[in-house]
């Protein structure tokens, strides 16, 4: 369904962002999406022009809030974290959403984001997509304790000259052998540029609304 253009003032300065409803009367999952670096700027409907946020606003319906900011030239998203949670929050404060049914998702500058944040703020997340984007090599056991949490799903493709396949093995392995849950999926023809392809699968889009927060035993 076409979606809305709005805006969230914080005290850094506002932070626009696309906004569509879920199709479904009951407490709905949210998925926060962040875009990579040609998409920054003060024109929002270039988020609109692929894809995520073009997969949205072409769909009839989905069983899902989708939220999806944008950065100002020269800004990133690890700049931008504080007042990405600030506007999750306000989102979840405002409408019916899931709290523990949250996914976070980026496309190259935005998978940076989203390793960021997710490993930033434990708890918040049930899911995490990352498409074309780097891994961060060095992750400390503070952000592998909060990211085995997550469901992880990893978008690379074969022919992306800007990242390394062993590069993202090694930290997948890592991320499995603390125990989090990983999936890495390498489209053998693609590019950088795969975010049609990979949010447009029908498998990734129910997986999107099949994750929940993991229960996780508290020592007392």
């Amino acid at each position: 369904m076409p979606v809305e253009k709005r805006s969230y003032d914080t005290s850094n300065g506002s932070l626009p962002y696309i906004f569509s409803p879920a199709n479904i009367n009951k407490p709905a999952p949210l998925v926060l999406f962040l875009h990579g670096a040609k998409d920054r700027g003060t024109d929002i409907n270039v988020l609109l022009k692929w894809g995520f946020p073009l997969f949205v606003d072409s769909s009839a319906s989905l069983p899902y809030i989708f939220v999806a900011p944008q950065l100002s030239e020269g800004q990133t998203w690890v700049d931008r974290a504080d007042d990405v949670i600030a506007l999750l929050d306000h989102i979840i404060a405002t409408q019916t959403v899931d709290p523990s049914s949250i996914i976070i998702s980026g496309f190259s500058l935005g998978t940076a984001g989203a390793w960021h944040i997710a490993a930033s703020y434990p708890g918040r997340f049930a899911g995490l997509v990352a498409t074309s984007g780097r891994v961060p090599q060095t992750l400390e056991p503070a952000q592998i304790a909060a990211l085995k949490e997550i469901s992880i799903q990893i978008f690379q493709g074969a022919k992306d000259e800007k990242l390394s396949i062993e590069d993202t093995q090694n930290v997948v392995d890592t991320l499995r052998g603390a125990g989090a849950k990983v999936d890495f999926t390498v489209l053998p023809e693609g590019d950088h540029f795969i975010a049609d392809e990979v949010y447009s699968s029908p498998t990734l889009q129910q997986w999107l609304v099949s994750q929940s927060l993991r229960k996780t035993s508290v020592a007392v």
